[in-house]
């Protein structure tokens, strides 16, 4: 047999040579569109022009805000709902505030009108003169004024609320102070600086640390001779006649909202010391009111207002007016008659 021998002709082509042929067919067309499709596109680039493009960018930024909208609107399982008590409470007090600043801002417009008015009488200062003026005041009492005690060892027992009310209590009674033409030197005496209640006049006082006042630790009997103490107790048997510049007036730092009767006496009684109460009895009456109510306990501040309005006034009905609300169910003989 002869061997058979294959001789490939010049126009027929393996099937192997047709496969790549196809192929670079195919990448020869593809190419051919692709750089079809980049022309249209720079063609439609060119024919939209500047407009076009910041069309498309605001619509791009109008599905961006689109969206944040509505990740805002959606609930998340975070959130929390307030029931109709806890919205109507809310409403209730940012009406409050408002009053408050409302008021505020009425009171300012006020005291800018009096300036005005009596710019012709009184002369007008700086803030800088009379925070200088204040200070000598203050510094001038240490030495030749009256002197009051805060005794404030009494605060271990007490509550947050109670420890807040009674930090309230101190800087309006040193805001009074500060007002008054004659000022009391004030110390504060059984007082920690690592004490919660130390920590909550630092909280609520703007400034607190700069008081010129006298913070000790010391027991206010161990401070002053016993026989220069006066402690103010509302359970005295002995009404307070008069301001002396030789006593040293004590009163409880205490704000007990179960009100624990005869505190402040019992330890006074403790240590010997003379105890003397507002004059309450001798120049006020009881009053009708709803609630048949009637106490003589006061806030430690108001105590002071009253101390102080006597001190400048030397007028005992003058100065329990100022200190004594109608809410304590008391008013002046003068007015009942």
């Amino acid at each position: 047999m002869r061997e058979a021998s294959i001789t490939s002709r010049p126009g027929i082509c393996s099937s192997g040579q047709r496969t790549k042929h196809m192929d670079w067919k195919l990448e020869g067309s593809a190419q051919k569109t692709e750089s079809h499709v980049l022309q249209e596109q720079e063609v439609t680039l060119e024919d939209t022009g500047e407009d076009g493009i910041s069309e498309s960018f605001q619509l791009l930024q109008i599905d961006v805000e689109c969206e944040h909208r509505e990740e805002m609107t959606l609930p998340t399982s975070n959130a929390v709902w307030h029931s109709k008590n806890v919205q109507r409470k809310q409403r209730h007090w940012e009406k409050i505030v408002a009053a408050k600043k409302s008021k505020r801002k009425q009171e300012k417009e006020r005291r800018k009108a009096n300036r005005v008015e009596n710019s012709g009488i009184y002369p007008q200062h700086s803030k800088r003169f009379l925070r200088s003026l204040t200070k000598e005041r203050l510094l001038e009492a240490k030495h030749s004024g009256p002197r009051l005690c805060i005794d404030l060892s009494m605060t271990h027992h007490m509550s947050k609320k109670e420890l807040s009310r009674l930090a309230g209590q101190i800087r309006r009674l040193y805001g009074s102070n500060k007002k008054a033409d004659r000022p009391f030197w004030i110390c504060l005496t059984g007082f920690t600086t690592d004490s919660p209640l130390y920590e909550e006049c630092l909280r609520m006082n703007d400034g607190f640390s700069s008081y010129l006042l006298d913070i000790t630790e010391e027991d206010c009997f161990s401070l002053f001779p016993l026989e220069t103490l006066v402690y103010l107790t509302p359970d005295s048997e002995h009404a307070l006649e008069d301001v002396d510049l030789n006593k040293v007036y004590i009163l409880g730092g205490l704000v007990d909202e179960s009100i624990q009767k005869k505190v402040t006496f019992q330890k006074a009684q403790e240590h010997s010391v003379k105890t003397a109460r507002l004059p309450i009895q001798e120049y006020m009456v009881r009053c009708q009111n709803g609630k048949n109510y009637h106490s003589e306990i006061l806030a430690i501040n108001q105590v002071f207002d009253i101390l102080s309005t006597y001190f400048e006034t030397q007028n005992w009905p003058e100065a329990l007016k100022k200190g004594v609300s109608s809410r304590k169910g008391y008013t002046l003989q003068n007015s009942v008659e």
